[in-house]
């Protein structure tokens, strides 16, 4: 049985692959577990728009078009395979919070059967906070001065307010209608199911158990509870069933210590490789592009996404090259992140090819002139296998590629994706390494072989955590918000080195120099011409107690021979 499955009451003017099933009436079609189609009206675990839309609009030659359907429906057969978006579910029970004027509430019952739901009306000007999520709200009301909590499973608030929309579970009516709102409740108390969009790696989170607040960056920009932080702990905590998959906290990660699990950095490339030979006009599935009436030029292909505030630099870098073209966002939506990453990847593409990688289209006249601008860009095709790299480590390779042996300036970051260049004045530094221990992207690294401290700029984050770890003044600095396209920027480069110190005792080496000579000065006038304290201070940890605890007993034993 086959997978993949066309249906329009119209009749196709050129063939399909034998791997598609095609149909024009819907009464013939087969109940069957479809994993790709082309249209809601067949049941289907990917419902694929983007097909109809390209059939209907692109001037591509048939022969292509047979091609480009069948990449399509495999384009998302993959993006299905790699996603991580777990499904779960939450019990929801009946009982319910109205939130509204005695008007808005009588229109309600109006509407409702009142036996379904165990309701609870209040006016809004006593709530006074609202924690919790679907089947487990705990609204807190002020009655008569005494705070109050209502344990409800759902809320019907009209006009809601910003604080029971942070988390899952308020409707509000003023945004659909009473009668959506009503099914919806209905719904929910038959079976709630959620995804998991995000998966976090602590290991590189800019945040995590740090002495100082230096990035919390996917807190502030999400819009619900589903990320908040715990600035004692210096911990974060996910609640996947207040996420609504947005995503924008995705793109303003610096370390890729988060990733979305419907289109993760692998799906990504995996898809991307689809792109050969194609201009990709990327379109987030909320846009409704089924009845867009709008002609695409040739080798444009459609490259459908669940959203697109997780666009990060990585991910938008990585469909450039794949494809060797320009590619159009066509959204009515930016987020912050993704707006940085697309003015980051034109600054560089304009240096290196004078043209942007990215054309934005918000409208439908913007996608047209888009469209009619858009185009390849020779020699700038590139692919290497990303597998099991990180998101820095991915950008680097990638924009190393550009770069090659050309010095071509730099270009600025913005306020939400950071990027740096550690400096270090060499004549302070003592070789500590506590700027090493400090960096968990390994941007900086003690080199033992030759007792350096280096820096690979392209994967500093920026975040300032070596800069505030530093224990010496005038030492580290960071030039934030730079990239530097030129070979040095993708190289390791020597910050610091020294030599290292031999213990005047065994002859063992156990720091380096300028530490031994920074701790001298400071304790030498300390000691007061005492010769073996001063001797301990070049002496390692064995031998250092040997000679203090030699010097006690030689001192002691020439005491009582003096008294004989």
């Amino acid at each position: 049985m086959q997978e993949f499955i066309y249906y329009d009451d119209k009749k196709l003017d050129f063939p399909l692959s034998d791997k598609i099933l095609v149909s024009n009436n819907l009464s013939t079609i087969e109940s069957y577990d479809y994993l790709v189609s082309n249209t809601k009206s067949i049941d289907a675990e990917v419902i694929a728009n983007e097909i109809g839309f390209y059939i209907k609009n692109s001037k591509d030659s048939d022969s292509a078009k047979i091609k480009n359907v069948e990449k399509l429906y495999e384009l998302n057969a993959l993006r299905f395979d790699l996603a991580k978006d777990i499904t779960y579910s939450q019990e929801v029970q009946n009982k319910v919070l109205l939130v509204c004027n005695d008007e808005e509430k009588k229109d309600f019952l109006n509407n409702s059967i009142l036996e379904e739901f165990d309701l609870f009306h209040i006016d809004e000007s006593i709530i006074k906070n609202i924690t919790g999520h679907i089947g487990n709200l705990i609204v807190t009301v002020d009655d008569e001065h005494k705070d109050v909590d209502i344990f409800v499973d759902q809320i019907v608030w009209f006009d809601a307010k910003l604080m029971g929309l942070k988390q899952s579970g308020t409707l509000d009516p003023n945004d659909t209608s009473l009668e959506d709102v009503i099914n919806t409740l209905r719904a929910n108390i038959k079976q709630y199911e959620y995804k998991k969009y995000t998966i976090y790696d602590k290991n590189i989170c800019q945040y995590h158990e740090r002495r100082e607040v230096i990035c919390s960056k996917c807190e502030e920009v999400c819009p619900t509870v589903a990320i908040s932080k715990d600035d004692t702990s210096k911990t974060l905590a996910f609640s996947q069933i207040n996420c609504t998959g947005c995503g924008a906290c995705i793109s303003v990660c610096p370390s890729g210590a988060l990733e979305y699990t419907p289109s993760n950095k692998e799906a990504i490339y995996e898809m991307s490789k689809f792109l050969n030979g194609h201009i990709a006009l990327i379109v987030p599935n909320k846009m409704q592009i089924d009845n867009l009436d709008i002609q695409i030029k040739e080798n444009i292909l459609p490259f459908a996404i669940d959203g697109e505030q997780f666009l990060d630099e990585c991910d938008l870098l990585t469909i450039v090259q794949e494809s060797g073209a320009q590619s159009i966002l066509y959204t009515d939506l930016l987020s912050q992140g993704t707006k940085d990453a697309i003015s980051i990847l034109n600054q560089i593409y304009q240096k290196k090819y004078g043209l942007d990688a990215i054309l934005l289209a918000m409208n439908e006249e913007e996608l047209r002139q888009a469209i009619k601008k858009v185009s390849f860009i020779p020699n700038s095709r590139f692919t290497f296998n990303e597998s099991n790299s990180r998101k820095r480590e991915i950008f680097a390779i990638r924009l190393s590629n550009i770069v090659q042996n050309d010095n071509l300036g730099e270009v600025t970051t913005g306020e939400y994706v950071h990027y740096g260049l550690v400096k270090v004045n060499e004549s302070t530094c003592t070789l500590c390494l506590v700027c090493v221990g400090a960096c968990n992207v390994n941007a900086l690294q003690a080199d033992a072989s030759d007792n350096t401290l280096r820096l690979n700029p392209s994967l500093c984050t920026s975040c300032g955590y070596c800069e505030v770890s530093c224990p010496e003044s005038d030492c580290l600095t960071i030039q934030r918000d730079v990239i530097k396209l030129e070979p040095m920027w993708f190289k390791e480069n020597i910050l610091a080195k020294d030599t290292l110190f031999a213990c005047l005792e065994c002859g063992e080496e156990f720091a380096t120099t300028k530490a031994i000579d920074k701790i001298a000065s400071i304790m030498l006038p300390l000691f007061k011409g005492d010769k073996i304290k001063e001797k301990s201070l070049y002496c390692c940890a064995n031998c250092k107690p040997k000679i203090m605890m030699q010097n006690y007993f030689d001192e002691k034993n020439k005491g009582i021979l003096n008294a004989r």
